[in-house]
């Protein structure tokens, strides 16, 4: 990608699911250097290694910094001369969060103010903020810090010219077979022969690949505007449809299904895009594009001066959008590179 010629990107969280699917993307291109920010030094030390053998004549290309968003001290140490900033450092378990809370303000919200504070500072060109399904209509403590996340991000859009740092936010769903998700739980669970656990089967989740959740960020990166929200348009499924397409790959008898109930701060469908956020979204064919309110805090001019019009989308949710039966789930699976690994490894493929 020319725009990526010879450039400095930050990933900040950057040894996550998202992190790696970047580097396997970028790192064989004229991309001048990439930076893997986090707070793990055993993931940072697995992480260099696995690319060293993967990419051996590429693998100088990666940097690593050890540090925490929470500090600004460390997030300035790793930014300068940073081209382009990937911001998907986060606290993401919604049970987790639920019980502290606070460390997702510490993370989510104060970490996110860090990396945009220091960003602007350094004079970084442009910086994608990852955020979540979750932070539409937020119940929960997860997505309220990344509803905040994305109301900083888009603040500062407000008082920075974009023409010195563009700041964008990408909006999506559950990412298949990212770390921490369900379906991997689900293989370890059915190849050491126990019950395969889900919370309710009648909810309903977006679903899209790493690959899409990369594409999208691509997206926001070459055609968004600052203060913009960016979101894909994703299927889904019933949880139920998702762990009986996953049994059927693997060879496990349906009747190993067993529901356990909803966990703290679960919703039973997601949101992509709110009613309100419907009103201004702009369809961008694969996307949907939604502007930041560009007002001013002087409200008495719109008293004579409003905006009468609005879109007919309504809200875009996981119960509205297309639902993908249990084949359609299959397809979709059998596209992701880990699910093909697993498979081979159970014999089935």
């Amino acid at each position: 990608m020319s725009l990526l010629k010879d450039k400095t990107l930050l990933i900040t969280g950057g040894t996550g699911s998202f992190g790696n699917a970047v580097l396997d993307r970028f790192l064989d291109t004229d991309i001048g250097e990439i930076r893997i920010f986090s707070r793990d030094e055993k993931k940072q030390d697995d992480m260099r290694h696995d690319y060293q053998v993967k990419y051996p004549a590429l693998a100088d290309k990666i940097t690593f910094f050890i540090g925490d968003v929470r500090e600004m001290s460390s997030v300035k140490n790793a930014m300068h001369n940073v081209d382009y900033i990937f911001h998907a450092a986060a606290l993401k378990q919604v049970p987790s969060c639920e019980f502290f809370p606070m460390e997702a303000v510490r993370t989510n919200v104060i970490g996110t103010d860090n990396v945009l504070t220091a960003a602007i500072d350094e004079g970084v060109r442009c910086v994608i903020c990852l955020s979540t399904d979750k932070a539409a209509y937020p119940v929960n403590a997860m997505g309220i810090t990344k509803a905040l996340e994305e109301r900083i991000a888009v603040a500062k859009s407000r008082t920075v010219d974009p023409n010195r740092t563009r700041i964008c936010c990408t909006r999506y769903g559950n990412v298949l077979c990212s770390r921490g998700s369900v379906v991997p739980l689900w293989i370890d669970q059915i190849r050491s022969g126990l019950s395969v656990t889900v919370t309710n089967g009648e909810m309903t989740r977006f679903i899209m690949s790493l690959d899409e959740a990369v594409d999208l960020v691509l997206f926001a990166f070459e055609h968004g505007e600052s203060g913009d929200i960016l979101v894909q348009k994703a299927p889904a499924c019933t949880i139920r449809t998702q762990v009986e397409a996953v049994c059927e790959l693997f060879g496990c008898d349906k009747s190993r299904i067993k529901v356990i109930g909803i966990r703290h701060g679960e919703k039973m469908y997601e949101t992509l895009l709110t009613n309100e956020e419907c009103a201004k979204a702009i369809d961008l064919g694969n996307f949907y594009r939604v502007p930041s309110d560009r007002r001013s805090l002087n409200y008495d001019k719109y008293f004579s001066d409003g905006d009468t019009e609005r879109n007919t989308l309504t809200e875009f949710t996981s119960s509205n959008t297309e639902l993908l039966d249990v084949e359609g789930v299959k397809t979709k699976l059998l596209t992701i590179p880990y699910i093909r690994e697993e498979l081979k490894k159970f014999g089935r493929l």
